[in-house]
């Protein structure tokens, strides 16, 4: 099984469980989220024991069961489910082939994103040429319900998970009915899942001649995208990297991307069941283009450890509101019977030594609906 890091939000899969996702949203159709903690989690402190003998713990239930003729990933969600790691998941082998497919920037959906907003979800963008446009739906659109289950209330991962049809096994090809509302007017629409490929690194050019470079999610080759958008924006211009609803992913694409900006150094520091170790920056990157990173409420794990090096060692300027806060590492561990068990074995600081999970991180300057106007004006100034 591989040993790839990963600094995301995996899905925590539970018996009767609705299941939460890999990217918190990204998954519905890429989605941005701005959701907070499930009902009842609590951050763990920076100082949160290494998860360890967690890990023991459910290799050892998992091993028990299949000595025992029972299920060994049933009782590997038993053990999950008592060891209070909030990130953990346990998958099926299929499901683990799934979670393997969203790193490649491809999952089932519609083609929507959303995020939660004082109790409600709202849409925030819809993908050209999905299922979702196709509708007719639009960003800015509530989303009421789906397939009858009202969604006011409900954490953001659980909504992506009733719409991608992951709590009735649904497919793509299957469909889903979704209840919308927009201004006065309130409607139905079903719309049909579909396997969909997502660009997570998308370039354009502002009329101020900015150029911004959104990240949705750190998927196979999104940290060279960013670096060939870096070396292809016109000279002399700042650049924006939007990392807004950014959940997460491979932290090696993280610290790919930190390169485009970074002359080598530092990144991150982390821990692996007590072990400390570092993630560095390759050098050659433009240290000198002036950069601000736009943050917010869904900016989360692998985004969180970007942003964290380009303001600790004064690279770029954040802009935006408080980042999610999670600061933990997953490593997977494969089952007796081929399931395998995605679990917390440590947390990682900036370089600075700050720590993120459950705190996040403060942007340098405050901004909401006026983000990317604010980057800008800061961006002016800074190029003065």
């Amino acid at each position: 099984m591989s040993g790839r890091a990963l600094f995301c939000q995996p899905r925590r899969i539970g018996r009767g469980a609705a299941l939460t996702l890999v990217f918190a949203s990204v998954l519905v159709a890429g989605a941005a989220t701005g959701s907070l903690p499930e009902a009842g989690d609590k951050p763990r402190s920076d100082g949160a024991p290494s998860a360890a003998p967690v890990g023991h713990d459910v290799a050892r239930a998992a091993e028990q069961a299949a000595a025992d003729g029972t299920s060994p990933m049933e009782a590997a969600q038993r053990a999950v489910s008592r060891s209070g790691d909030r990130w953990a998941a346990v998958y099926s082998p299929g499901e683990y082939e799934e979670f393997e497919e969203t790193l490649d920037g491809r999952y089932t959906g519609v083609g929507l994103w959303a995020r939660e907003r004082e109790g409600r979800i709202e849409v925030t963008k819809v993908g050209d040429d999905t299922p979702a446009a196709d509708a007719g739906i639009r960003a800015g659109d509530r989303l009421r319900s789906v397939d009858g289950e009202k969604v006011d209330g409900r954490p953001v991962t659980e909504v992506v998970s009733l719409l991608r049809g992951e709590t009735t096994g649904e497919s793509a090809g299957s469909t889903v009915r979704l209840g919308l509302e927009r201004g006065t007017r309130a409607w139905h629409e079903t719309v049909r899942r579909v396997r969909l490929s997502r660009d997570t690194v998308t370039v354009r050019e502002l009329a101020s001649g900015v150029t911004v470079v959104e990240v949705a999610a750190f998927t196979k080759g999104s940290g060279d995208e960013v670096r060939t958008a870096v070396r292809e924006a016109p000279a002399g211009t700042g650049i924006v990297l939007d990392l807004r609803g950014n959940s997460g992913g491979l932290v090696a694409e993280a610290v790919t991307a930190a390169s485009a900006f970074l002359d080598g150094g530092l990144v991150a520091t982390y821990d692996v069941e007590g072990e400390q170790r570092a993630l560095h920056a390759e050098p050659g990157g433009d240290t000198t283009r002036p950069l601000v990173a736009l943050v917010d409420g869904g900016t989360m794990s692998a985004a969180e450890l970007l942003t964290g090096a380009l303001q600790d060692r004064g690279r770029a300027v954040v802009v935006g509101s408080r980042t999610f806060g999670k600061g933990s590492v997953q490593m997977p561990t494969e089952l007796p019977d081929g399931s395998v068990a995605e679990l917390t074995v440590g947390h990682y600081r900036t370089p600075s030594g700050r720590g993120v999970d459950g705190h996040g991180l403060t942007p340098d300057l405050e901004a909401d609906g006026e983000a990317l106007r604010r980057a800008e004006t800061v961006l002016s100034g800074l190029g003065r």
